[in-house]
């Protein structure tokens, strides 16, 4: 069998890690189709690894909703309308290597149902720790020194609004926002020369601050638009390169 795998001993994420991703992205890609019977076996020779590291991922797997196991009919992936796709880790992987390009898509339309309610919401609601938190949020993405500080100073931001809201279920979205949200961030920073952030966040603390709802949920509509045409500015040139 020819060996296909990008599988390294050593590196950061680790062994296991690698095995589980290396799996997800075959199975997400299509390469390992839905209905599809895995052998195990096939599977461990091609990694090059043993049949214990590969039963290990497949466990993850399983508890991701990618595959299953059955008497008689053995390891399968399962239909896509199994699938978790509100884990961190399955969010993730689907933008690694441009695995579902819709996603960034599909991920601002969430964004643009959920973070001008919770804006509204944490105008009416915020305290003074919380809106201390927006402030030091914001204080940090101004003197973000590098990229990867600005993602995380923004992904702090809209952590702290959420949580601003009191509701615990909004807050809970952050398994979803933050990992697309932080994959948005980078792709954009890579492409094109960031615009200061600064002045449309600004716009929903001082709005929040206000205790004004309305100016806070367009505050936020506002600030979405802008992401929205990054991310089409971004895809329109990596379009053009191919």
């Amino acid at each position: 069998m020819t060996r296909v795998t990008g599988i390294q001993r050593g590196v950061s994420r680790g062994l296991h890690g690698q095995i589980v991703e290396t799996m997800a992205q075959r199975i997400l890609s299509g390469q390992i189709a839905e209905g599809a019977t895995i052998n195990v076996p096939d599977l461990q020779q091609d990694l090059g690894v043993s049949l214990t590291a590969v039963r290990e991922a497949l466990k993850v797997l399983t508890a991701k909703g990618l595959v299953d196991a059955r008497q008689k009919r053995g390891t399968f992936v399962r239909p896509r309308s199994a699938w978790n796709l509100l884990d961190a880790d399955m969010i993730r992987w689907h933008f690694d290597d441009d695995v579902r390009p819709e996603l960034l898509e599909e991920l601002h339309e969430v964004r643009g149902i959920i973070e001008p309610a919770a804006a509204r919401l944490a105008a009416v609601r915020a305290d003074s720790a919380q809106l201390e938190a927006l402030e030091t949020a914001l204080e940090s993405m101004a003197t973000a020194k590098t990229d990867l500080d600005a993602v995380d100073a923004d992904l702090a931001f809209h952590r702290a609004l959420l949580v601003a809201t009191g509701n615990e279920l909004l807050i809970r979205m952050e398994v979803v926002m933050a990992t697309g949200l932080a994959d948005r961030d980078r792709l954009v920073h890579r492409t094109k020369p960031a615009d200061d952030p600064i002045p449309s966040h600004r716009a929903v603390l001082e709005a929040v601050r206000s205790q004004d709802p309305d100016i806070a949920e367009k505050a936020m509509r506002k600030l979405l638009a802008k992401a929205a045409e990054d991310v089409t500015e971004v895809r329109t040139r990596k379009g053009r390169r191919k």
